[in-house]
């Protein structure tokens, strides 16, 4: 199945790690260094700086929100208006910090890059660290290619992690301390392409954006796609099912990936498309 897709907000420079919150989309502004929050017709409600270029984002079972800070491997806490460290990465993030996902119970799954991409490093493999709702951190993972978008599914067991820079989803158990254990593919992605940020549904189904395809696909377990959603004019790099029924699937798009354009174009932008399964999980 075939889904179109609507722009609701644009003119951003690049929109990444969606989530949906209390009947609002949030997403960080890479390059603008900001988190934004916006309604379901696409009106700015709220803005914040964050240090160091911000990322993942989630939320603590008490309200707070966690934040990923890229370039100063920190997780930022937000209480109210008010920004504070929560954990330090740089002991397990060899490079810089990325997407992550909050459970329940507070635990934060943090991913990195592992080597500095845009320099033209070396690629080699990292860790996904574990950060609890008291702020102490624990490698739970590695020998990950670019660990990036992550899922974790409605019964708290499973973990899915996009391996950006080995074209696979990767799924863990996650065991009662919180561990990761049982490593596994999930989907091979090699004839498709990178795949970034991702999403799930209550069938199982993984949404996932491809940046060079064009294009938001879902997957499911063992390689099968069964739905997309096409973008025209930008690549998408992450997305979100959210809105009333968790039934519209947000994406943020960018023309490019670097911040040289992405800063005087402002062509980042958020689309919308209704599917037919609604989301699950934690985002």
């Amino acid at each position: 199945m075939e889904y179109p897709a609507r722009t609701i907000a644009t003119g951003f420079a690049f929109p990444e790690g969606p989530r949906w919150h209390e009947g609002c989309l949030w997403f960080a502004d890479h390059h603008d260094a900001v988190v934004r929050r916006i309604a379901p017709d696409g009106a700015l409600l709220e803005q914040f700086a964050v240090p160091g270029n911000p990322s993942g984002l989630g939320w603590l079972p008490g309200g707070d929100m966690l934040i990923v800070s890229m370039e100063e491997r920190r997780l930022y806490r937000r209480h109210g208006t008010a920004l504070r460290v929560h954990a330090e990465l740089s002991a397990v993030h060899p490079h810089h910090s990325n997407d992550m996902v909050v459970d329940a119970a507070g635990n934060a799954y943090v991913g990195n890059v592992g080597f500095d991409f845009h320099a033209g490093a070396p690629m080699c493999a990292t860790t996904i660290a574990r950060v609890d709702a008291e702020g102490r951190v624990e490698q739970v993972a590695e020998g990950l290619l670019c660990p990036n978008g992550t899922v974790i599914t409605p019964d708290g067991g499973t973990l899915i992690v996009a391996e950006s820079l080995a074209s696979r989803l990767t799924a863990f158990a996650i065991d009662a301390a919180g561990r990761l254990n049982g490593r596994r593919l999930f989907a091979d992605l090699a004839d498709v392409g990178v795949p970034d940020g991702i999403c799930l549904d209550a069938d199982g189904g993984i949404w996932v954006a491809v940046p060079h395809a064009q294009a938001v696909l879902r997957v499911c377990e063992g390689g099968v796609i069964t739905d997309r959603v096409i973008i025209e004019a930008a690549n998408p790099y992450a997305c979100m099912l959210g809105g009333p029924e968790r039934l519209d699937l947000h994406v943020c798009c960018a023309r490019h990936h670097d911040a040289a354009h992405t800063l005087t174009q402002r062509g980042g932008r958020i689309d919308v498309a209704r599917v037919a399964i609604r989301g699950a999980g934690w985002p």
